[in-house]
């Protein structure tokens, strides 16, 4: 194994993404899940802005300082810090996220992890998203790898399956609790000695 490229929201990041929806439900409990997607993954491709986003959903005011105290309720996984340190001296390291350029931006300056990648690879910067293919193959190419010395860790099931198609190695960090045939870890620890133990 050469690279571990690792998904963002679940992974890296502790919030799986899924809070969203209810976080936006209680200011306006009348939106649905799908009210709120729609716009959601527009910005996951570039084609709005985040702020954009709060707009549309019905948000007035200072728009920034709304996104800014959602996003100020996200932390870093456990045990990330001490795993991305262990390993970037070993494998080249990638991000492949499904997220808003401006959200992924803030983030990853607000966690100073920038500096711990080789190659990061957002969906909203590519105007492409997980599943499909050609961010995985892209992200490999700029890693200089082959798909099959990559690992590739991710909490949800359909990314981690497009991951293996191309020959991707995948492991699920199982932080939404669900079912899943292939390798699961349940936390960075785990990871790291599935590494160490040559178990990949």
């Amino acid at each position: 194994m050469k690279a571990i490229v690792l998904d963002m929201y679940g992974v890296i990041i502790k919030q799986t993404g899924d809070d969203f929806a209810p976080h936006v439900q209680q200011t306006f409990p009348n939106l649905t899940i799908d009210d709120i997607y729609t716009h959601w993954f527009k910005a996951d491709v570039g084609e709005i802005t985040s702020l954009e986003v709060w707009e549309r959903l019905g948000f007035q005011g200072d728009i920034e300082k709304i996104e800014k105290e959602y996003l100020d309720t996200l932390e870093l996984n456990d045990g990330f810090l001490d795993f991305i340190t262990s390993v970037r001296d070993h494998y080249k390291l990638a991000i492949i996220s499904n997220d808003s350029s401006q959200w992924s931006k803030y983030l990853r300056e607000k966690f100073d992890i920038n500096q711990y990648f080789d190659v990061i690879s957002i969906s909203g910067d590519l105007k492409i998203k997980k599943p499909d293919e050609r961010i995985f193959r892209l992200t490999i190419e700029q890693l200089g790898c082959k798909a099959e010395e990559c690992l590739y860790v991710d909490d949800r099931e359909r990314f981690l399956y497009a991951a293996s198609k191309i020959g991707m190695n995948a492991v699920m960090l199982n932080s939404r609790h669900v079912s899943y045939e292939g390798n699961v870890v349940d936390d960075f620890n785990q990871l790291k000695n599935m590494l160490s133990s040559g178990a990949l």
